[in-house]
């Protein structure tokens, strides 16, 4: 399949930090990814866990790297448009997988993922990286993923897990509280669209974003993608997900050269089609 990334997906990807890549995956392949996630749904990882209230009439479950037991996640990763999607998007010559993250909540789910960022829960630093968030049911707009548009310009925000609310990350105090952005939508324009199954809504890892619990069953599958400037950033805390002893393989500063980052995409052009957003 011959993907189209235009010049406005880049620029609105830059500038906004998502953008919406309607039609990422064929039917073929929303078929294949629908079938992995429900492989994954039936023998989860230990890396699993419920991020909803017991009290929760629904349900909400994650997994995270599970992309070496799981054939139809193989395809979607390695053989789909999703990395040259990457490459393009992030201005980028090559293209590392960072991890998996499958995200679902039945039908009724009531949990609310809360504002938050991505970068600050890992262990890189750097600015060329993407996340596709994939689903293969149709979202409403009541339902979809929400972002701030520009907020991947900075600050990095305190993270926090999202049923206590607890700092496990950065110590207290060390980075700013993520502001009230629902009581602020003129200081805080946010992004949301009415998703098909195979639309992807692609967004960089420091963009502030939210979801809310669900009416109907909402089965996510999310990759998240490095580039060229990505730099391994040992944390002294256990990172969601953890990568346990990968600190004695890979030096901190060092690129994220390791098999458990396979390069996925290796575009040959002596430079990034344009500067990227921060200088």
């Amino acid at each position: 399949m011959s993907l189209k990334i235009t010049e406005a997906d880049i620029e609105a990807y830059q500038n906004d930090g998502a953008v919406l890549i309607k039609g990422l995956l064929n039917d073929q392949e929303v078929s294949d990814l629908r079938e992995g996630i429900e492989a994954n749904i039936s023998n989860p990882s230990l890396k699993s866990k419920i991020a909803s209230n017991e009290n929760d009439p629904g349900w909400f479950l994650e997994d995270f790297c599970t992309w070496k037991e799981n054939p139809s996640y193989q395809r979607i990763i390695f053989q789909s448009s999703v990395p040259e999607a990457a490459a393009k998007l992030m201005c980028s010559k090559q293209v590392r997988l960072y991890h998996d993250h499958m995200l679902v909540k039945k039908k009724g789910t009531l949990q609310r993922t809360p504002w938050h960022q991505d970068q600050p829960y890992y262990n890189i630093e750097g600015k060329q990286n993407i996340s596709f968030w994939i689903p293969v049911d149709p979202v409403p707009l009541e339902w979809t993923l929400e972002l701030v548009a520009g907020s991947h310009k900075g600050p990095w925000y305190m993270p926090r897990n999202f049923l206590e609310n607890q700092a496990k990350w950065f110590p207290e105090g060390s980075l700013s509280e993520i502001p009230d952005i629902d009581s602020n939508p003129e200081k805080y324009p946010v992004l949301k669209w009415v998703l098909k199954p195979g639309d992807a809504v692609a967004f960089h890892m420091l963009t502030l974003h939210s979801g809310e619990g669900t009416g109907s069953l909402r089965r996510v599958f999310s990759i998240r993608m490095l580039g060229d400037d990505i730099i391994h950033a040992p944390r002294s805390w256990e990172t969601s997900p953890d990568f346990p002893g990968l600190s004695d393989q890979l030096p901190a500063g060092k690129p994220m050269d390791h098999e458990l980052f396979p390069l996925l995409s290796l575009i040959h052009i002596s430079e990034p089609t344009r500067p990227l957003y921060i200088s």
